[in-house]
């Protein structure tokens, strides 16, 4: 596998989730340098990984590394893109982790620079266990898209996708975390409340969620007959108004992002 120096612009929670997974997964990364308007965003990308170098907030220090990841929300990419497209290295790859600019208008605003791929992170990255969805620019060789997809895969799974597919990936494995994390929290917190320890809740809640998962999608049922495998359901009552608002946010949401 190849190891590419790495130059973020942007040292947020991206920047964290993917240097932490790169950590968890035992991976020396032989360079690893930051900006970020942000100070301190910077700081505690440094406290928990002290061989990363600071760049402030200087963009063009990180796009002379092999690997330069847009890590910026959308609103900030085309000023970003502008401070870099005079001093990206010719055989430098810029991977795009945001939504809404396509490949097509990252290279325009690149002034026609075409070695680009394009990723919707997963924070469950940050463990190994992520799934992160990549499509490629026309500048990148068959080789180079199957090296920088093994790059990244101590991460979890990297899949080629379509690029017209990655908006509905921002939904579905991008955000999908949030849906449910606050929810396992307070069960966890409950069945503490109900006598079991940590480690009893620890392997029980892996379990449940992950073969509730697999339930749901592998066991051939339909989805009416899965959920009729438990007869008693205490958030029955609150159901549609879940559904609602899944369906009131999440669509409105996919058109803001959507380019």
């Amino acid at each position: 596998m190849d190891t590419y120096s790495l130059g973020f612009i942007g040292g947020g929670r991206v920047a964290r989730i993917l240097l932490g997974g790169f950590k968890a997964a035992g991976v020396a990364l032989p360079s690893v340098i930051a900006s970020d308007l942000n100070p301190e965003n910077i700081d505690r990308l440094r406290a928990a990984f002290p061989q990363l170098k600071s760049a402030g907030s200087d963009n063009t220090k990180p796009a002379a590394q092999q690997v330069v990841l847009l890590a910026v929300h959308p609103p900030a990419v085309a000023s970003a893109l502008s401070d870099i497209k005079a001093v990206l290295r010719p055989d430098a790859i810029v991977v795009s982790l945001a939504p809404k600019f396509t490949l097509a208008r990252l290279s325009a605003l690149l002034g026609g620079f075409n070695r680009l791929a394009r990723m919707i992170p997963n924070a469950p990255s940050i463990i190994g266990a992520g799934y992160n969805p990549m499509a490629f620019g026309p500048g990148l060789s068959v080789a180079e898209k199957q090296s920088l997809a093994a790059f990244f895969s101590p991460l979890g799974d990297c899949p080629e996708v379509a690029e017209s597919k990655l908006e509905g990936f921002a939904l579905l494995t991008g955000m999908g975390p949030t849906y449910f994390w606050f929810q396992l929290e307070a069960l966890r917190g409950l069945a503490e409340g109900f006598g079991l320890t940590s480690a009893d809740i620890t392997p029980a809640l892996k379990r449940t969620v992950c073969g509730a998962a697999r339930t749901l999608l592998d066991s051939g049922l339909s989805p009416a007959e899965v959920m009729d495998l438990i007869p008693v359901k205490p958030l029955g009552e609150d159901e549609a108004g879940i559904k609602e608002a899944y369906q009131a946010r999440l669509p409105a949401l996919f058109a803001k992002i959507k380019p």
